[in-house]
């Protein structure tokens, strides 16, 4: 995703355009390999604070680039150079082809990533824990299921990026207003050529001003970031020193503080939560962007370029963070146990109630659930000796019955079943 990239991106799709000339006999088959060996043996030389100049000067980079290409080629490849194109389809199918790779690169990395969720799926499939609500605890989960919803973000993900990469990357080339009208007739045989060059599809029409690909890419590239991000706030919640149900791995020294000796940061989990913090903000300004004036956009699709080029990075960065991440990732069951037991049986109130009910209905059984719960919390003690007091609990459930409903691994619902889906999604995508 640097700056070279992207100006390599820009120079074959000028190489690319001139081997479909060649290939039409529209230029010289000399002149394509002249710049395609140029090219492949990376003898160009191009100066990227020449090219920032010129971009400041002309508006983009391509009119410095073009200069800086020709001083280095011959008069007849330099005269073929750039063909039928402007500016817009130098730029815009650059970065289809950046944005393929970074793809590639980042679903490889997502998809690792949900693969070593799964495995913790698997091992923690029973594994009771706290189920939190507005930050408090409500109700027992196994971490099973918690990471299970990780994996169904993951591979949904997975396959908004893999739809993108394969349905919306696509040549961009148009010419000055669209029509291709410097290559007359010949213009969808150049496009249809270049395109078979480049590995692109090529649209229908020019898409110059109608933005839905990159505002498409923009889009799953901030979900993507939205999914990792929740990702990393709750293993943040989960390895506060309060909480420390799972743990970072990554050995001696990550995670170091530079005054605190103690400190285990979860510093994956943090880089995870910052990218998604800045995903939000690029997609609204892509989005922005697609009100674009007739047939070049002032300013709105200059203002694409580093945003999308951002979220990219963005997107990389996180989806090689929480490969790292879940990969590593150390949990501790007893500390799971131990945060069950925190509210000394609270958590089962609900439980508690829909034992009661068949006795004494619903209604009832909630209320007097509820008033229990608080005389356990006024008096500090256990909610299931506060319970043993009351007639209705002791005569109508007695003292198995009601340990039953105090049992965490036996109020987790259709928990397993929900795994089971999700596991089944991931292997078969």
């Amino acid at each position: 995703m640097s700056e070279r990239a992207f100006v390599d991106a820009m120079v074959e799709f000028e190489v690319a355009l001139l081997r479909a000339l060649a290939v039409l006999e529209l230029a010289p088959v000399a002149a394509a390999d002249e710049l395609s060996a140029a090219f492949t043996a990376r003898t160009l030389e191009l100066d990227l604070g020449e090219l920032g100049r010129a971009t400041g000067e002309q508006g983009t980079p391509v009119p410095g680039l073009l200069r800086a290409l020709r001083r280095q080629l011959s008069d007849t490849a330099a005269a073929y150079l750039h063909t039928g194109a402007t500016s817009q389809d130098v730029i815009d199918t650059a970065m289809m082809l950046v944005t393929r790779r970074a793809l590639d690169h980042a679903l490889a990395d997502l998809s690792a990533a949900a693969d070593a969720c799964a495995s913790l799926v698997e091992r923690f499939r029973t594994a009771t824990e706290p189920g939190r609500t507005l930050l408090q605890q409500a109700l027992p989960v196994t971490f099973g299921l918690k990471a299970a919803t990780w994996l169904t973000g993951l591979d949904g993900a997975v396959a908004q990026l893999r739809g993108v990469r394969d349905r919306e990357l696509a040549l961009q080339f148009g010419g000055a207003v669209g029509t291709l009208a410097s290559l007359g007739d010949r213009g969808l045989d150049v496009a249809a050529e270049l395109g078979d060059q480049l590995g692109l599809a090529v649209p229908d029409l020019p898409w110059h001003t109608i933005r839905l690909r990159p505002a498409r890419i923009a889009c799953a590239l901030g979900t993507a970031l939205g999914v990792t991000g929740k990702i990393g706030r709750d293993v943040v919640l989960l390895a506060q020193t309060e909480v420390a149900e799972v743990a970072e791995g990554g050995g001696e020294g990550r995670g170091g503080s530079s005054t605190l000796p103690h400190k285990r940061n979860p510093v994956g989990a943090v880089g995870l939560v910052a990218c998604a913090q800045r995903g939000p903000g690029l997609v609204a300004t892509m989005l922005s962007a697609m009100g674009q004036e007739h047939e070049r956009g002032a300013g709105a699709w200059q203002a694409e370029w580093e945003t999308l080029l951002e979220l990219l990075r963005l997107t990389g960065s996180s989806a090689a963070i929480v490969r790292d991440l879940l990969s590593g990732l150390e949990v501790d069951l007893e500390k799971m146990r131990a945060d069950m037991d925190l509210t000394r049986g609270l958590v089962m109130s609900e439980s508690v109630a829909a034992a009661l009910a068949p006795a004494i209905g619903r209604a009832d059984a909630q209320s007097l659930v509820e008033q229990a719960a608080r005389r356990a919390v006024d008096s500090g003690r256990g909610f299931r000796d506060v319970l043993l007091e009351l007639p209705e609990v002791r005569d109508g459930l007695g003292a198995g019955a009601l340990d039953g409903a105090l049992d965490p691994a036996g109020y987790v619902g259709v928990a397993d079943a929900l795994i089971d889906r999700a596991l089944a999604v991931h292997r078969a995508g």
